[in-house]
């Protein structure tokens, strides 16, 4: 699989450009704040249908633009697709796949796969544990992409059933306080005071369903990632502790504590058993829901630690420990998606200029062997020589080919 050609129209900094790329290494070279990274995001995001660099759509447009515009052509076993997304924040995106539209987007995911490392992925060890969800829903959507579809329903089910706990702990704050007053929301006025309790058990019953699916999805997931993510690790800090995966859920967690102690993946991945799993996580904590206002029990609070030897690697992994884990984890995604069939477009966005130089042999020596490889670097220099293919430098908003 290799991406043809781009073309982007009030895509960030871009009012209009063409690209035309080919199989091998492409490098995007200029100073910072050039546009460079502009470009390996739009391809990243007709991908995965997000960004990794910000979590809405409306910094993608131009300024002064209505709407974005990515267009590419994307030739897998020597079969071209053209993929066009029309990016319109504040209201719905729309797709079309060789010149005709698709009723929702998200039918057109999976044409094109990618494996993007960015010196933000060094979130996916130290940061939040959204970070890791996020990695892993979007490695489900790339190997499957009807889970788009599960990810969405879950999401809708959640959004509704936090509207109805918000209005049920609203209404019980304010009784407490000899209050009359009742929240208007949507989700209470259908269910009706006496009928919260009626109405959250058809909610319930819908958020384990979806829920359900995820996690299993999930769970099958770290299986297949777990030796191929300590095979790299391995690779790129041999003499480190070993790397390992392990999926924690927060059915059965202590919420007292706030701590996170369930290995769900003992369980295997019995969808009925996953489901009575979270029916009970949510009856165990109904009452702190009621006080809270919120679905404390579900995927969307779920983690994956990631440990070092007998230890987690957040908090304890050096900076350059978890770098190597970061890069473990996407470079386990690579070899999963190849595993699948077909290698997806691996995409570097100034990553050798984090790296010391032991560490960028071992990547280089990894990646160079991938059907296409797009790269951006501050300086040609950072910019190994195993990957000296194509070249366009990028400045002031122009994009040249030089070779």
């Amino acid at each position: 699989m290799h991406v043809a050609s781009l073309s982007l129209t009030d895509f960030r900094s871009y009012p209009a450009v063409e690209l035309d790329l080919e199989p091998g290494a492409t490098a995007f070279v200029g100073p910072n704040g050039q546009g460079k990274t502009n470009l390996i995001e739009a391809v990243g995001y007709l991908a995965t249908h997000s960004s990794h660099r910000v979590a809405t759509d409306a910094p993608l447009v131009r300024q002064g633009a209505q709407r974005a515009i990515i267009r590419s052509v994307v030739v897998k076993d020597d079969r071209r697709a053209l993929i066009e997304l029309e990016i319109n924040p504040g209201r719905a995106n729309r797709a079309r796949v060789n010149r005709s539209p698709v009723p929702r987007p998200r039918e057109a995911l999976g044409l094109l796969r990618t494996v993007l490392f960015a010196p933000e992925d060094l979130a996916l060890s130290k940061g939040d544990p959204s970070e890791r969800r996020k990695f892993l829903d979007d490695l489900l959507v790339a190997r499957a992409p009807r889970f788009a579809g599960v990810r969405a329903d879950y999401d809708r089910v959640l959004k509704q059933r936090n509207a109805l706990l918000r209005t049920a702990a609203t209404t019980r704050i304010g009784r407490r306080r000899g209050s009359r007053k009742q929240d208007d929301d949507a989700a209470f006025a259908a269910a009706g005071a006496g009928d919260v309790m009626s109405t959250l058990e058809v909610w319930d019953s819908h958020l384990v369903r979806h829920g359900a699916e995820l996690l299993a999805g999930r769970l099958d997931l770290v299986e297949a990632l777990r030796p191929l993510a300590a095979k790299a690790y391995a690779t790129l800090a041999p003499s480190s502790a070993p790397a390992g995966l392990e999926y924690r859920s927060s059915a059965g967690e202590d919420q007292a504590d706030d701590k996170l102690s369930t290995d769900v993946s003992v369980l295997g991945i019995n969808r009925e058993d996953l489901a009575e799993r979270l029916r009970a996580g949510l009856a165990e904590v109904r009452q702190a829901e009621l006080d809270r206002g919120v679905t404390l029990v579900g995927p969307h609070r779920d983690d994956l630690l990631l440990t070092l030897g007998d230890l987690p690697a957040r908090g304890y992994a050096s900076h350059g420990e978890s770098w190597s884990f970061a890069l473990a984890l996407r470079l386990a995604a690579y070899d999963l998606l190849r595993s699948d069939g077909g290698d997806p477009v691996l995409i570097l966005d100034d990553v050798f200029a984090e790296l010391d130089d032991q560490r960028r042999r071992r990547l280089t020596d990894i990646v160079a062997p991938a059907e296409q490889v797009l790269i951006t670097a501050a300086v040609p220099d950072d910019v190994p020589a195993q990957l000296a293919g194509s070249r366009f430098d990028v400045t002031e908003g122009s994009v040249l080919r030089v070779r």
